[in-house]
């Protein structure tokens, strides 16, 4: 196997992970609040991706106060907003409909980035989006998927938070590694859902043991795993390329719904998420900036 496969099945893996945190974020939203769960998976994952700061030779730039502003406000975006809202609409929607939804985030993103560079959208990407929105709407309009509408918009919400996150990384003026960006956010992160668990009274809660592992899984496998995967499939792959597997994860989300939550996966839910998928390869493959490199 050469180095380019090599990559490929790197990041085709990382997004396997990612597609797979919607089961786990469904299965941990059962018995835990949304800010309890994400305190739980940064406090696990924090010390493991510490530990590989010395091993991959990951130095942090010397950073100015704007700088550390834009992190703690991606931190709040990006760490908490969009796993808390994640969870919180996984307890009104199933992982099914989530999982198509999880599939727009490459052209959210990319509009977004346009609108903020004011720059005007090409007919691609406003042809890819539409495409895209006919594949949710057909997935989640038709009360075949079990979930609700107030938990997709939760859902929807938690992507358009990712998106701030990835227009803020654009914003540094001093470009942090991955590595470390991935510490600092989890640090970050950390400090701040444990602030707001606070009202969640996680003393009282009698979480199960699903949702105990479910949290393990999501901190270990997607959150590190899926980190270590992501980093050595990009350093095999072009980064236009890399971006292109992100379409990966809402077809694993879909695949692990079914036998993991016992899930109902019908032929307008498969639909919906081709309809996705061919919308990101086309506005991906047409060299706009409709899909956006994914963190893992």
């Amino acid at each position: 196997m050469n180095s380019r496969t090599l990559g490929y099945l790197y990041l085709v893996l990382a997004m396997v992970t990612v597609g797979s945190t919607v089961v786990a974020s469904k299965i941990a939203a059962a018995t835990l609040p949304p800010f309890t769960a994400t305190a739980l998976r940064f406090a696990l994952a924090l010390p493991f991706l510490v530990v590989l700061v010395p091993l991959l030779k990951a130095r942090l730039p010397r950073l100015g106060r704007g700088d550390w502003l834009l992190l703690l406000v991606q931190a709040c975006a990006g760490a908490i907003g969009y796993t808390a809202l994640m969870m919180a609409g996984l307890r009104r929607t199933s992982a099914t409909e989530a999982g198509v939804i999880l599939g727009l985030l490459p052209l959210v993103a990319a509009l977004f980035s346009m609108l903020a560079l004011r720059e005007r959208p090409s007919w691609r990407l406003w042809g890819a989006i539409a495409v895209a929105l006919a594949g949710v709407l057909l997935a989640t309009g038709n009360g075949t998927g079990g979930g609700s509408w107030q938990g997709n918009l939760l859902v929807l919400a938690a992507l358009v938070c990712e998106t701030i996150f990835i227009l803020l990384n654009r914003r540094m003026r001093v470009a942090v590694p991955a590595l470390w960006l991935s510490v600092l956010m989890t640090g970050l992160g950390l400090a701040l859902s444990l602030l707001a668990a606070l009202f969640e009274a996680p003393w009282r809660l009698q979480p199960d043991a699903a949702a105990l592992w479910a949290v393990a899984y999501y901190a270990l496998v997607p959150t590190v795993g899926g980190f270590l995967l992501w980093y050595a499939g990009c350093a095999r792959v072009s980064a236009a390329e890399a971006s292109l597997t992100t379409a990966i994860a809402p077809v694993a989300a879909l695949l692990l719904a079914a036998p993991v939550l016992g899930e109902h996966v019908g032929p307008l839910q498969w639909a919906g998420v081709a309809c996705v998928l061919c919308a990101v390869l086309f506005a991906g493959w047409s060299g706009s900036r409709a899909v956006a490199p994914a963190r893992a």
